[in-house]
């Protein structure tokens, strides 16, 4: 990749619908759910040799901050931008594409999730190596994801004309872009074949996605512009973050790129892509043994079982055993065991909630 080229890793969150293994003080891209490697290290692992760690920023809270230097320790401190506290991935962005500008006006940032699983590395990095090539022609560049279902959660991008081929990819201009459809919209899309999942990956010039905060978001790009004529001072980040309305504290996705001029598509194809967003996610990335089932767990014993999930990180010490079950997600956590049906693996967030309102802080 050229020397002006910036992976920005969006690392806050908290993963709710992995509770209970993932929490506040450990979510989802700080665990290891597929290999050894966590998320976060392996999003890290994927940019080794193409961006040099001191053009890898993460955006994070302090909270976590302490936890992703100790499992990725050749990125530099100073690339860690720690929000005062979580607004949405919107002034997120917002904060790495100042960054960013201070150190290369004329800079090409991508965007990348912490926590995806990509199979397809290699494939990965030539899309990377496209979509800068689009981005230097002045579009907002997106990885899409042709789906598979009518997924309610994801992005939806209509895909227009040709604008050709960029390192032997080909890229298409997106007509709009639609987040988080009903079901009956959403299963419109999938039979029309025009439209792709939004990855969550987005590739562009640093000073044409600020030049659509200024369009877009007039006061959250004055406000961003206070953090940079204040930089490297916290009471201004803090400030700044308070002052930041309820109605910039919303998804790029939203606040950005369904109202953005230029957008490219990138259609992304065998990239192997999943963003593990339930426990149900596994099964799409692990290989079950010959019964369906998953195990991370040290000692499960399995007797006419099928299709399941059992998942302990090892604390409790208990030895799990499914007998003449089918179809389960099984998680042990020592302090939490979650039992439920795969149809309702979406549902755990729900559970998350009651507990907010029941202010069971420890089990958050």
């Amino acid at each position: 990749m050229t020397g002006n080229y910036y992976a920005v890793i969006l690392a806050g969150g908290g993963g709710t619908r992995l509770w209970p293994l993932s929490r506040r003080n450990r979510p989802k891209q700080m665990l290891a759910l597929v290999g050894e490697r966590t998320l976060f290290q392996e999003t890290v692992d994927r940019l080794a040799g193409e961006f040099p760690p001191e053009r890898i920023l993460v955006v994070t809270g302090r909270d976590q901050v302490a936890e992703l230097q100790r499992q990725s320790p050749q990125i530099p401190d100073e690339n860690y931008l720690l929000e005062p506290y979580g607004r949405n991935s919107l002034p997120a962005v917002g904060l790495a594409a100042i960054a960013v500008q201070q150190r290369d006006p004329q800079a090409v940032m991508a965007v990348l999730p912490a926590d995806h699983y990509i199979e397809n590395v290699s494939h990965f990095l030539t899309l990377l190596q496209a979509a800068a090539a689009v981005a230097r022609q002045g579009h907002l560049v997106t990885l899409g994801i042709a789906p598979t279902y009518p997924a309610t959660g994801f992005g939806y991008i209509e895909q227009g004309p040709s604008l050709g081929e960029f390192a032997g990819c080909p890229v298409f201009e997106a007509l709009s872009f639609k987040e988080k459809p009903d079901l009956a919209t959403a299963q419109k899309f999938l039979a029309d074949r025009d439209h792709a999942w939004n990855s969550g990956m987005f590739i562009w010039q640093v000073g044409q996605v600020l030049a659509e905060f200024e369009r877009q978001r007039p006061q959250l790009y004055n406000q961003l512009q206070a953090i940079t004529a204040g930089w490297g001072q916290p009471a201004t980040l803090a400030s700044v973050w308070d002052a930041i309305s309820s109605e910039d504290s919303t998804s790029v996705d939203f606040g950005i790129m369904e109202g953005a001029r230029q957008v490219a598509v990138l259609p992304a194809g065998g990239l192997g892509w999943n963003d593990i967003g339930s426990w149900n996610a596994l099964f799409e990335v692990i290989p079950p043994d010959d019964h369906g089932n998953i195990s991370h767990s040290p000692g499960h014993i399995a007797v006419n079982s099928h299709n399941s999930l059992v998942f302990s990180n090892g604390v409790s010490g208990r030895t799990v055993v499914t007998l003449g079950v089918q179809d389960l997600v099984i998680v042990d956590t020592g302090d939490v065991l979650l039992v439920c049906h795969k149809d309702h693996a979406q549902d755990v967030r729900k559970v998350v909630d009651q507990l907010k309102q029941a202010k069971r802080e420890d089990l958050l």
